[in-house]
């Protein structure tokens, strides 16, 4: 199979990209990438080190000496292309990555910054003095590293490297050893819409190389910044590791995002939501709704409703344009569900639809599973489930449901449905979270300001501010005028 993905493909690359080339790791390793739908082979690509990573900043920061000093419009017009080519090839992009993903086609995107470079503005000071002028501006940090997660790996990058670059700054890519396919497919594309060498660097690493690699790109002292997204143990770990150069970090964590659905809300539509937020990705996105807390009026209208739904969803691979339910990423990932699921039921959850992995499609595919009589000792109330699992949780008063709601050291996502305007402010407001859903179940656009608090995260990605994490300010006091 990867002789015959390579020939129908020619995105699909089997090396690493640094300095404007195309190289294999110095130890000569290489890995396999495994499509989780079929359990077959799609391609090998170069197993990279610590000394590996390290020729990748050295370029990077070289190339940085002067890509700081395009102008914005230059850097809007390599981000344009960049963005042109990836349209054109949309296609082979979407095929690359559902050969690897989990989630179904229809479901892709990707994003960029190609006007927000010519928007970095500074600003001007009233002087308190008449022999003074005073000047805000943003300059680029310089190298970031970016260490994206496997669940969107086009749109990942494209949201870091696009706001990195438009900023000014030159990068190193390590995307996730699952989806490095479509990292390099993106750095193909890149080199075809005429980025300077060294700016969009890429390497690749399985899972012994992986913490090296994050550590030398924590610790280089050629690298300014860190942006990573993925879980929250790990990002604690880049954090410690950044803390020694008091590097610029943007951190995107795990999240356990409450759906909650009021008396008042418009049930069908609250349903069709939960649908949306719970299943897209198979539930392998950071701000699927992980609780639903249903009000007691309603409670059980809204689990049969929602239950019919998901009879309806199809499973399959995503290569399939019917199909709304893909595989999960690995089996790790398949069998920390199962457990998750079975733990819930044996202290005494309700399962009324799935709850065992679907063997008859491959290992990797799970039902969709719908739980009620849930309580606070099962690791589903608690725990980022990761994956097509429904959980249902009974409230009664407002108080109840915010209580429920924000008792979690997560705050990334957060849904609500409800009818009432007044009720629609003050759960906004109260929801401790970085982004609400407001009787919508899919916040995430570019145009938005993507991130969380506590411990989901530091930073913004995302509109105009996902710049503010790759630029500092420089303060200029002209004196003696």
């Amino acid at each position: 199979i990867h002789s015959a993905v390579d020939s129908q493909l020619p995105l699909v690359r089997d090396k690493a990209f640094v300095n404007g080339a195309w190289i294999s790791a110095r130890s000569g390793k290489t890995f396999d990438v495994i499509n989780p739908a079929t359990g077959t082979v799609v391609g090998q690509v170069p197993d990279m080190d610590a000394d590996d990573t390290k020729k990748a900043i050295e370029a990077a920061s070289e190339s940085f000496k002067t890509w700081q000093y395009t102008t914005a419009k230059e850097r809007s017009v390599y981000l344009r292309r960049w963005y042109e080519v990836l349209v054109k090839h949309q296609d082979e992009l979407a095929t690359i990555h559902h050969c690897r993903s989990r989630k179904a086609k229809n479901t892709s995107n990707g994003n960029g910054f190609p006007e927000e470079a010519r928007r970095t503005y500074g600003e001007v000071i009233s002087s308190p003095t008449a022999t003074k002028e005073m000047l805000l501006i943003k300059q680029p940090i310089g190298v970031a590293g970016l260490i994206t997660p496997w669940n969107f790996p086009i749109a990942m990058i494209t949201r870091k490297a696009g706001a990195a670059i438009a900023a000014g700054c030159t990068c190193v890519v390590k995307p996730a050893e699952d989806t490095p396919l479509t990292a390099l497919a993106i750095a193909k594309l890149a080199e075809e819409a005429g980025l300077p060498k060294g700016v969009f660097n890429v390497i690749t690493s399985d899972r012994g190389h992986a913490a090296e690699v994050g550590k030398l790109l924590c610790e280089s002292p050629l690298v300014a910044g860190i942006s990573f997204t993925g879980s929250t143990v790990v990002g604690k770990l880049l954090y410690k590791q950044c803390s020694e150069g008091v590097k610029r970090l943007a951190l995107e964590l795990g999240g356990n995002a409450p759906f909650i659905v009021f008396d008042g809300a418009d049930i069908d539509k609250a349903v069709m939501g939960a649908i949306a937020s719970k299943f897209r990705n198979c539930g392998q996105t950071c701000v699927s709704a992980n609780r639903f807390l249903v009000q007691d009026g309603i409670f059980d209208c809204f689990v049969e409703k929602l239950s019919d739904k998901m009879k309806s969803l199809k499973m399959g691979n995503g290569l399939d344009d019917s199909v709304t339910l893909g595989p999960l990423i690995n089996k790790p990932q398949t069998q920390k569900v199962d457990g998750i699921v079975q733990d819930a039921v044996k202290k005494g959850a309700k399962l009324h639809l799935g709850g065992k992995p679907a063997m008859s499609l491959g290992d990797m595919f799970y039902e969709a599973t719908l739980l009620t009589d849930v309580n606070d000792s099962m690791r589903c109330y608690r725990e980022e489930i990761f994956g097509p699992v429904a959980v249902c949780i009974k409230f009664k008063t407002e108080e109840e449901a915010l209580s429920i709601a924000n008792d979690t050291r997560s705050g990334l996502a957060g849904y609500f449905y409800s009818g009432d305007i007044s009720q629609i402010w003050r759960v906004a407001k109260r929801l401790a979270v970085g982004m609400v859903g407001i009787n919508e179940g899919i916040i995430s656009t570019a145009e938005a300001a993507f991130g969380g608090i506590k411990e989901s995260g530091i930073g913004r990605e995302g509109s105009h501010h996902g710049l503010e994490e790759f630029t500092y300010m420089k303060y200029m006091c002209f004196g003696n005028l």
